[in-house]
């Protein structure tokens, strides 16, 4: 089977200027996804920009780089499946067989778990592996709608007030770092088909970088300044 990695990085960030290239632990964030993908079973592993600096910065590390980005998939509002699908329609390959959707902003997944993925995809057959953490206590049985300043229970809420987290179902989300699908599954605009598996994550390997306040747990994590044994 072969499968090819895609790496996203656009050049434009509102919550953190130039995010893509952005110090952690002295390396540009997308080197961290860079660097797992490289060592990783993949077979091949491309970057998507369409900025000249991350692109350089990308070739640097031993990614390549095929094409540019058209403008119109680097904006806010363009669709990561149009992304993957222009890079798999440039790379013009017929053996793939998957891809692998890598974001610098997920830079804590490791080689272990890319290969993880590609395992657990190789063994169960399924249409996709997509990577997720527990919520724990930000469990939706929790949550609540407000309105007019008032609480409401949504129609999931907890079985009785303050329930225990460890009565409830566990509940896990998407993180981010890692989404595995089969070819014909993308080109249907799905990253996830009709039957996909999880491979979970735990919290210090799920940092997702969106704002300042995520590169700071990212940055406290690699530094050792922020204990996530405890």
């Amino acid at each position: 089977m072969s499968i090819l990695g895609v790496v996203t990085a656009r050049g434009g960030s509102k919550g953190i200027p130039r995010k893509n290239l952005v110090d952690l632990g002295g390396r540009p964030l997308l080197a961290w996804t860079a660097e797992a993908a490289l060592a990783s079973r993949l077979d091949r592993v491309v970057l998507s920009t369409e900025d000249e600096e991350i692109a350089a910065v990308g070739q640097a590390l031993g990614l390549e780089v095929p094409v540019p980005r058209p403008a119109e998939l680097a904006h806010d509002g363009a669709l990561s499946i149009d992304v993957v699908l222009h890079m798999l329609a440039a790379v013009d390959d017929p053996d793939v067989d998957a891809v692998m959707l890598l974001q610098p902003t997920a830079p804590l997944r490791t080689t272990a778990d890319i290969d993880g993925v590609i395992e657990l995809f190789e063994r169960a057959g399924p249409d996709s592996v997509i990577s997720v953490v527990p919520v724990d206590g930000h469990h939706p049985a929790r949550m609540k709608f407000i309105e007019d300043g008032e609480l409401i229970d949504p129609p999931y809420v907890e079985a009785y007030e303050n329930q225990p987290r460890q009565e409830l179902r566990p509940v896990y989300i998407k993180n981010g770092a890692v989404y595995l699908t089969r070819r014909e599954v993308i080109e249907a605009r799905s990253f996830k088909g009709a039957r996909a598996l999880a491979w979970v994550m735990p919290h210090e390997r799920s940092v997702n970088i969106d704002g300042p306040f995520d590169l700071g747990i990212a940055r406290a994590i690699v530094d050792g300044t922020l204990d996530v044994e405890a």
